[in-house]
């Protein structure tokens, strides 16, 4: 079982998310692409607000716990929202 979907009553866990996911859900929650942030290994999101957030996400194909739970924190976003927005 893929440790990034919730199972019947287990915590999900971090470890293991693709960053599209990850991406994916920021946009669901209001990130845009961040303008003048260029190409490379990673992506800017930008949420305007009060306060606004940005966030760089490395894209990988899985990322590890420690920087999802970063990304998290830097958007904002509890372990809760996230798997929410994941569906």
């Amino acid at each position: 079982m893929d440790d990034v979907h919730q199972g019947s009553g287990v915590t999900p866990k971090l470890s293991g998310l693709p960053s599209r996911k990850l991406i994916a859900a920021l946009r669901a929650a209001g990130f845009r692409e961040a303008p003048h942030r260029g190409k490379g290994s990673h992506t800017a999101l930008f949420r305007p607000g009060d306060p606004p957030r940005l966030v760089i996400v490395p894209l990988r194909k899985t990322l590890p716990a420690g920087t999802v739970r970063t990304i998290l924190r830097q958007a904002g976003m509890s372990r809760e929202d996230l798997f929410e927005l994941l569906g």
